[in-house]
């Protein structure tokens, strides 16, 4: 484990930079919020666009590991939905606590950090790992918060859905480099160190960009800010790893979506919360301690995944 915890340290030694530069008002929260928009349409979409140029949707598909990663991510979501609810918590508290426990930081800190650990080869497990996150946990949320402060459904929430599915960048990237190399289409060489310099601003800028923001998250409710920490960090990861080899997904594929189970909170969950007004702090406070608890975490999954 010491040997990962090596390798992951320079990781999440970015994210202390930014944390340090956010916390001493060196790097303020209009600089974050910037360097946030830069890396998310288009250093982390350029990263996203070139490697899917570059596989087949036959290559990426894997009807096995979708199925094995939706049962172990909806057995914890349903878990912290109950515990939510024998709290008294309402619906759309629920939604977002339930959000915490299963939706890591994949976009911002899994692509760049295990891409390089892990090899090209986990590119695409990946993708359907963040597809997954971003169009049915990220619509349910949405549906569940909107729902419950009507009352009742109504079919407009589920146009919204699909337009906010529409306006992302990291699905719009994926799809549109599958669909490049469905078409065949060869990349030109100034297009591909085009993608490669401004791909390789994604690492360094995503992790130097999630510490900042962390630097403006609090700790309040640190009871529930542990138990959710610890949901993501050790229960997602254990039930994605049961689902996966009860459905026997391919082990090196099966290896990814633990690790990718294992991270932290995604700070998009904070933005959902805060959009909404719906328990932004608690939401605040899973983030800040489940990335704290990682730099320990993450390292003892991948040298378990790696046993």
């Amino acid at each position: 484990m010491w040997a990962i915890f090596l390798q992951t340290l320079p990781f999440f030694g970015l994210i202390g930079a930014g944390y340090g530069a956010g916390r001493s008002g060196f790097f303020p929260e209009e600089a974050t919020a910037w360097l946030t928009r830069f890396v998310f349409y288009f250093a982390l979409s350029a990263m996203l666009f070139r490697f899917s140029a570059n596989l087949s949707l036959a290559q990426v598909l894997d009807w096995q590991l979708v199925l094995a990663y939706l049962a172990g991510t909806a057995s914890v979501y349903l878990l912290a939905t109950l515990v939510a609810a024998l709290r008294r918590r309402p619906v759309a508290e629920a939604a977002v606590e339930a959000q915490c426990a299963v939706i890591g930081n994949v976009g911002f800190l899994g692509i760049p950090m295990l891409a390089l650990l892990l090899g090209e080869r986990a590119i695409g497990p990946l993708m359907l790992v963040l597809a997954v996150d971003l169009i049915v946990f990220g619509s349910l949320i949405v549906i569940l918060v909107t729902g419950s402060r009507g009352g009742r459904f109504r079919p407009a929430i589920v146009g919204n859905v699909l337009l906010g599915l529409l306006k992302n960048p990291m699905i719009v990237s994926i799809a549109a480099g599958l669909a490049w190399s469905a078409l065949r289409l060869p990349v030109p060489g100034p297009l591909q160190q085009f993608l490669v310099l401004l791909g390789s601003a994604a690492t360094p800028g995503a992790l130097f960009a999630i510490g900042a923001s962390l630097a403006s998250k609090s700790a309040e409710r640190l009871s529930v800010a542990l138990w959710l920490s610890s949901a993501k960090l050790l229960l997602h990861p254990a039930a994605v790893a049961i689902s996966a080899v009860w459905l026997a997904v391919e082990p090196f594929a099966a290896g990814v979506m633990v690790a990718c189970a294992a991270l932290p909170v995604a700070g998009n969950v904070y933005i959902l919360a805060q959009h909404y007004m719906v328990a932004p702090q608690r939401a605040s406070a899973a983030i800040l301690v489940s990335t704290a608890l990682s730099v320990v975490t993450v390292a003892a999954w991948i040298a378990w995944i790696g046993t």
